[in-house]
């Protein structure tokens, strides 16, 4: 589930949640990413989970047949509105990605950003098979997140006894929330999505990896 303490961080978060991708050089990166994004998108109906602010919502639904792009946080939805995307390929629902309900409707596609980081590793294999449940077999799984960079990430504070790592963040309040924040390595990511997935694919970046499969 969200806590309390990570919502309320992206909350107060979500008017500077986007300065990020306007580091220079993290440029090249989205250059590519967004290509690949909408190859493997192109033509699809679309479950976006985690939506943030629609960047990524965007560009999908430049080549995707439609886009329900949700997200836990109000104020996260209430910018990604503001993009003035076309209504008729995307609609925004408030939702937990944890928790998607039996009625979500059918896609051909599963889209996350910086969503699956959020994860507990303990959590990820029910995760996959809730997704399963609600989207069925041969669903396709698209996950962007982030690779760790010195200098760069917010540095680790902390590692519980199951390995997930959690970072100390300022929001926009003045206080300080500590965020789960996990960077799998390429054989970790494989490994756990080969539970509920196919056809597994790693792309990995400076700053940033892209991994694809099907539901199986």
């Amino acid at each position: 589930m969200i806590t309390n303490e990570m919502g309320k961080y992206y909350a107060l978060s979500a008017a500077t949640y986007d300065a990020i991708y306007e580091q220079e050089e993290r440029q090249d990166d989205l250059d590519e990413l967004h290509e690949l994004v909408a190859d493997l998108l192109e033509g699809h109906t679309v479950l976006e989970l985690a939506c943030g602010s629609g960047y990524w919502t965007e560009t999908i639904a430049e080549v995707a047949e439609s886009v329900h792009a949700t997200d836990f946080c109000p104020e996260m939805l209430a910018l990604a509105a503001e993009r003035g995307l076309d209504e008729d390929i995307v609609r925004f629902s408030q939702l937990d990605a944890h928790a998607l309900p039996e009625d979500i409707g059918s896609y051909t596609a599963v889209f996350a950003a910086g969503w699956w980081s959020h994860v507990k590793r303990e959590d990820q294999e029910r995760y996959l098979k809730h997704l399963r449940a609600r989207l069925g077999k041969d669903t396709l799984l698209v996950l962007l997140d982030s690779t760790y960079v010195d200098g760069s990430s917010t540095v680790i504070a902390r590692t519980d006894l199951e390995g997930n790592t959690f970072q100390i963040r300022m929001a926009a309040d003045g206080q300080r929330y500590e965020v789960l924040k996990n960077y799998p390595t390429d054989s970790a990511l494989r490994k756990k999505l080969a539970t509920a997935a196919r056809e597994i694919r790693v792309e990995r970046m400076e700053y940033y990896y892209l991994a694809s499969g099907r539901l199986k």
